[in-house]
């Protein structure tokens, strides 16, 4: 193979409220733990078994912004992005971290919507430009047999 590819998909609930930090500039970086979860019955003991893996999401600009404003923690999202690795030196030790740049988003379901309206709204096929879709899924009409 010639080239080589960097891309991450999860599907996950947050961990914990987005972080921000704001820059000089204007630009912006929202950071936040999501989980995911697998499980399944060991079939010796007939228990059932859930293992969580958590990993660092990272949003900048106006990503992070709606990411602030609409997202809190329990909140199921659906992510796009690439690996980043960085390392750093905090008091001698040498320290790591694996992260989730984010490409693309989209927000499966969130809580600060569902306390804003006691009844569910349609979601618009082309919603104005305020207000952001909890779900980002449409369905074409098209004359294809399956």
């Amino acid at each position: 193979m010639a080239g080589t590819i960097n891309k991450v998909i999860l599907i996950g609930n947050l961990g914990d409220d987005v972080k921000m930090h704001y820059f000089d500039d204007k630009n912006s970086v929202g950071r936040f733990p999501i989980a995911t979860s697998e499980s399944y019955t060991n079939k010796q003991t007939g228990e059932k078994v859930t293992n969580t893996d958590w990993h660092n999401i990272v949003v900048r600009n106006k990503l992070a912004e709606i990411c602030e404003k609409y997202l809190a923690k329990g909140d199921k999202v659906y992510v796009e992005g690439k690996l980043k690795n960085r390392q750093w030196e905090q008091d001698g030790v040498k320290r790591y971290s694996t992260e989730v740049v984010v490409t693309e988003m989209t927000m499966l379901s969130t809580k600060k919507n569902s306390e804003n309206s006691n009844t569910q709204q349609p979601l618009q096929q082309n919603p104005p430009a305020t207000e952001v879709p909890k779900t980002v899924a449409t369905e074409e009409n098209d004359d294809l047999p399956f």
